[in-house]
């Protein structure tokens, strides 16, 4: 027992006493406290309804029912749990702050005159939602199913895919008040135990009131950085892309009431890989491949280089003539890509508070407002709408949403170099962008591998989806155990 805490007694009034007064049984129509008897023995069940399963404490109800005065010996606690309570997951606890704890997680817990300990029946029953295919994270061939709320369940879709003797699921709670369950998931004789601990040890030291926010929450204490917008960690919602990073040698974190992931370590790179890739033949997928690495640095630097082209700071070349802008229009071209990125972030917003039925009409009006509208009357040029709808596409097509914000800033910034100190503001700005993803190392992994440090073999995987049956090696930059795959 911890040494703060308050020890079961003997006498169940005593514990009555306590337990009803903590979880406020009087003010709390939620918390159930069940007294029962049973052949002359008092017992006391608390409970949160909602949590438990009706049909389970119905079960064991019945069975102790059935309990005998004859059985009542020394060892009552121990025939409970051998032979009396049907049900798979018990324990049993000395410490009354910890049953309070416990309950309001979720378990029941079973007082029993006369013991000085309690047992603790896991007969949680979440409610939670069918599982289906993230949103964010579609593939035209392969799995649908995807992470729900519940991390019992998110756990049981991981070792659904890896039936390997060495994964572990380890258990931690976070929070002084909400203990938000967690689990930390590896495979033991691949994964690097240096960062298992590392990432323990962080998490144990997290003091927060609660994790209402969940994973977004634990990435911030992980690895602060606060004001870098790029994502240190990587997030998904299907099983089959965490079972694939387990293997990878990478840690998972289930975060009870998250349906995502996080995966650490990471590198800028994994934000660009997506499952549709490995659903394909090779060459198909080294084709997405490329598509994708082409829209997402197309959304970084189109629209500065752009600029600096119609500024006329950089002439092109007479193969390139065409670029710049026929019709400059009544407004600056500065003015016009920050109304242009003002309104597309107003249109993201717009469209996750907007319901599924009216997406269609916000479609239809942002359309017509941005597009043909804006050019007729002046605010906006054709070509400033071109190459920001390619930008925009190029954002959207970036697996990664975290990514895709964080470049989306980086892109402004760069525009704005580029109008204020012309060609040297673009470069100087875009030096200082590869230098602070040079500095970021996450769990210790360079964040630019294999291009810095840099790795010949790993950097295929970067510019090809390579066959499966040749990716005979993990990562070199995670220093794993087993190496070979």
């Amino acid at each position: 027992m911890d040494k703060n805490g308050v020890p079961v007694s003997k006498k169940l009034e005593e514990n009555q006493k306590y337990l009803s007064e903590e979880l406020a049984v009087d003010k709390n129509f939620d918390i159930i406290e069940l007294p029962v008897e049973y052949n002359g023995r008092k017992m006391l069940f608390y409970m949160v309804d909602g949590f438990v399963k009706d049909s389970a404490m119905t079960q064991i109800q019945r069975e102790l029912a059935h309990l005998k005065y004859s059985q009542y010996r020394a060892d009552t606690l121990k025939l409970l749990i051998t032979s009396r309570i049907p049900y798979v997951e018990l324990d049993t606890s000395d410490d009354l702050n910890e049953i309070v704890d416990q309950v309001l997680s979720g378990p029941a817990a079973l007082v029993v005159e006369g013991e000085e300990q309690v047992i603790l029946i896991d007969v949680r029953e979440y409610p939670v939602r069918s599982l289906e295919e993230p949103q964010t994270e579609q593939v035209v061939r392969g799995a649908k199913d995807g992470f729900v709320e519940t991390i019992v369940f998110n756990t049981a879709l991981a070792r659904r895919r890896i039936r390997d003797r060495g994964l572990r699921m380890e258990y931690l709670s976070v929070g002084k008040r909400s203990l938000t369950d967690l689990c930390i998931g590896y495979i033991e004789d691949i994964a690097n135990k240096d960062m298992v601990e590392t990432i323990k040890e962080r998490i144990e030291k997290i003091k927060v009131d609660g994790l209402p926010m969940a994973d977004k929450t634990i990435e911030e204490y992980l690895y602060g950085q606060y004001l870098n917008p790029y994502p240190l960690v990587r997030y998904t919602e299907r099983p089959d892309t965490a079972a694939a990073h387990l293997l990878e040698g990478h840690v998972l974190i289930f975060v009870d009431g998250s349906p995502a992931v996080i995966i650490t370590p990471c590198t800028f790179w994994h934000h660009l890989q997506h499952a549709e890739e490995y659903r394909q033949k090779p060459v198909i997928g080294t084709m997405h491949r490329l598509t994708r690495h082409f829209a997402v640095f197309a959304s970084l630097f189109l629209l500065p280089l752009w600029f600096l082209f119609a500024n006329e700071a950089i002439d092109p070349p007479a193969y390139m003539s065409y670029i710049g802008a026929e019709e400059s229009g009544k407004v600056p071209l500065l003015t016009q890509f920050l109304i242009a990125e003002l309104g597309i972030e107003m249109l993201r917003m717009a469209a996750i508070h907007t319901p599924s039925a009216l997406a269609t009409a916000l479609g239809l009006v942002a359309a017509i407002l941005i597009g043909e509208i804006a050019i007729e009357v002046g605010l906006f040029s054709s070509e400033v709408v071109l190459y920001l709808a390619v930008a925009a596409i190029g954002s959207y097509a970036t697996p990664s949403y975290e990514l895709s914000l964080a470049n989306r800033l980086c892109r402004i910034i760069f525009l704005l170099m580029a109008a204020w100190f012309g060609v040297t503001g673009f470069i100087a700005s875009v030096t200082v962008w590869i230098l602070l993803l040079i500095v970021l190392r996450p769990a210790g992994v360079p964040y630019l591998w294999p291009f810095i440090p840099f790795s010949f073999h790993a950097l295929g995987d970067i510019l090809k989806r390579r066959p499966i049956p040749l990716k005979n090696r993990r990562p070199d930059a995670f220093q794993l155990i087993d190496e070979d795959k």
